[in-house]
């Protein structure tokens, strides 16, 4: 039976659902994002011209948008918002959270934990470190790796996942008939959309189909593998299929391809927080990673006080962003 495996991780909650050894769906919360359901309390500092939109600044110092511009508010006025999506990393410039008016709200209030946010009936198991490690016999690296590379095998060939700003695109490619990989493309998607937590507009290359029936067959492999709710198209003749989902907040290909040093880092720390041995203990990381580490002093003091030892930092720009390593003083 598929369960909940809920971990309180070093700057960031993470989630899988697991039937056996495979992960069926994953989240991933840093610590301190706003969440959507969140209300929090902010200022309008500017109506954005042409839209009914305007830039507010959060308690924070954060800036977030609030669409639609409530009547009546104006510039310099603070009141209570409803998060309703993540602010989503992008190169150059990141879409920043989006709320909504919440007049009605008695005071700011957080979300609910994700663990009661996870959805459908299944139990809910919470993982300590000291427990053997559930999410790595179900593949969390691998999966990881993925929304890092993009890339995902499947039996009878491979998909390609491409961020752009507009949509997730997803290339199915394989070298069996084009029925049957479109098909099996199709449920790999489905199966990766669900387990990489892709949300928002969504669009499939499959390849070129000319039967309707072997179009059909490669939609329905596509719903039998993803949970409602989402709406989508026919697979057209070309083999595109475009599927929406609720957008609230950011992906973990995005968190680890538009955020990788934060990801990585925390990935990292979940790591040596698992390392066996005793003793001091060296984390060796990319500069990249090295920097984030520095910049937030308090994931090493949450790591030091987790694992009783001290801790101390290396660069080892040989490695990768992902290629971290741990030492135990005594193993």
């Amino acid at each position: 039976m598929a369960e909940w495996i809920v971990e309180n991780g070093i700057g960031e909650t993470r989630a899988a659902l697991i039937d056996g050894d495979t992960i069926l769906e994953a989240h991933i919360e840093p610590n301190g994002e706003p969440i959507a359901g969140s209300i929090v309390e902010a200022k309008l500092v500017e109506q954005i011209a042409g839209k009914r939109a305007g830039r507010l600044e959060l308690t924070d110092g954060a800036e977030a948008i609030v669409e639609p511009l409530p009547a009546g508010l104006t510039e310099g006025a603070t009141g209570l918002f409803e998060v309703v999506r993540a602010p989503i990393p992008e190169p150059g410039r990141p879409k920043l959270a989006k709320l909504r008016h919440a007049p009605r709200a008695d005071g700011p209030r957080s979300a609910k934990p994700l663990a009661e946010r996870l959805p459908g009936d299944h139990p809910i198991v919470t993982l300590a470190a000291h427990e053997p490690d559930r999410l790595e016999g179900a593949g969390w690296s691998e999966l990881l790796e993925q929304a890092a590379s993009g890339a995902v095998p499947f039996p009878v060939g491979a998909l390609r996942i491409s961020l752009t700003p507009a949509m997730t695109v997803i290339d199915v490619d394989g070298v069996v008939p084009p029925a049957e990989l479109a098909r099996e493309g199709a449920r790999a998607a489905s199966q990766t959309i669900r387990r990489l937590d892709i949300q928002g507009s969504i669009a499939i290359d499959l390849p070129t189909l000319e039967a309707k029936t072997d179009r059909q067959a490669a939609a329905e492999a596509f719903d039998a593998a993803l949970p409602l709710a989402f709406e989508r198209t026919a697979v057209n003749g070309f083999g595109l299929m475009q599927v929406v989902r609720k957008r609230i907040g950011p992906s973990l290909a995005e968190r680890f391809q538009y955020d990788a040093p934060a990801s990585h880092a925390r990935a990292l720390l979940r790591r040596a927080e698992r390392t066996k041995g005793s003793g001091p203990r060296t984390i060796r990381a990319h500069p990249k990673i090295f920097a984030m580490l520095e910049e937030r002093a308090d994931w090493i003091d949450t790591l030091t006080r987790r694992i009783g030892a001290p801790v101390t930092l290396e660069i080892d720009p040989a490695l990768s962003m992902a290629g971290g390593t741990v030492h135990a003083e005594t193993p």
